[in-house]
């Protein structure tokens, strides 16, 4: 069958030949149709995410997409089994892992709002477990994921959201999406931590979903000191889910002595796989319902090796 194969960690996949899957018990034969190229499977195609292990190559890459059942059901899938990946023809996805699709979703749509909505819909379902009225505070939001987060928190039922971005170029666009306050984060460290102080003394903050990590993160750590004491102010969930701005930040431990603080992780391993099917089922049945807006530009499978790396207007969504 045709598939992107890669060879190597320092090259993009080709287009290439690559032995068809044989279903194991449990399994079923998916035709593809459409999966997206997200930063998760372009870290695991590159081997540096920690849910890839020892690669040995060569395989296929993806980690969803959408397709179509032996018996003609459309579902999206998840987690094949490597060396195989969605990004082919077909695929051999335990049964557990695959969901049925709405027929007023769209192959596309579906595939590039998978693994972005999935993040902050388990984050805030699985981890979380959000209430209605609650305030989610979105630490990164204008990527595909945190735009959809913005989308997801409100169609959970979240009153008020606050989003951050690097700028106020990149924040103005938000109140569009659902964001009740939007926080520019190039500014002096002291000043931002001020800001997320008054954000959180002023909306009573629960949940921070983070998709940056890094000093960002800090200044919201740093300004939830003090925050969740015997004085009734509720705790904050603090979700971490990406690191776009760093690895490591510096946490004193009186952050954690002197405040309501629940520090969390969102992710493969943090998330069970039922759990993330089950994020992923409510996602797929909200997109339409929802209005939610993701921006997917659809190039063809036998692109893949230039498609790879180039820039795009919006998730890129490969179709078989």
């Amino acid at each position: 069958m045709k598939s992107a194969v890669v060879e190597s960690y320092s090259h993009p996949p080709r287009y290439a030949e690559f032995p068809d899957p044989q279903p194991a018990p449990g399994q079923q034969l998916v035709t593809v149709r459409a999966a997206a190229l997200s930063p998760l499977v372009k870290s695991i195609a590159a081997g540096k995410h920690y849910s890839g292990g020892e690669g040995s190559f060569p395989f296929v890459p993806g980690v969803d997409g959408v397709g179509r059942l032996e018996g003609g059901q459309r579902v999206y899938f998840a987690f094949p089994q490597a060396p195989y990946g969605s990004m082919a023809e077909r695929v051999a996805i335990d049964s557990a892992r695959c969901v049925p699709l709405p027929d007023e979703l769209d192959d596309v749509t579906a595939a590039a709002a998978a693994n972005p909505g999935m993040s902050s819909w388990a984050a805030l379902t699985e981890r979380a477990h959000l209430v209605a009225g609650e305030t989610v505070l979105i630490n990164g939001a204008t990527g595909a994921a945190g735009r959809l987060a913005i989308q997801i928190a409100r169609y959970l039922g979240a009153k008020t959201v606050i989003a951050t971005g690097r700028n106020q170029a990149s924040v103005a666009p938000l109140a569009e999406l659902g964001a009740d306050l939007t926080i520019p984060l190039d500014r002096e460290p002291g000043a931002l931590t001020q800001t997320f102080g008054q954000a959180i003394r002023e909306h009573g903050v629960n949940i921070v979903l983070d998709y940056l990590w890094g000093a960002s993160a800090q200044s919201i750590l740093q300004a939830a000191a003090g925050h969740g004491s015997p004085n009734g102010e509720p705790r904050i969930r603090f979700v971490q889910i990406g690191a776009v701005t760093g690895d490591a930040i510096s946490l004193p431990a009186s952050t954690l002595r002197s405040s309501g603080l629940e520090l969390m992780g969102s992710g493969l391993g943090s998330v069970s796989f039922a759990g993330l099917v089950r994020s992923i089922a409510g996602l797929m049945n909200a997109i339409v319902p929802g209005k939610f807006r993701i921006e997917a530009q659809p190039v063809p499978l036998s692109e893949v090796e230039s498609a790879w790396d180039a820039e795009a207007s919006g998730r890129t969504v490969f179709v078989v």
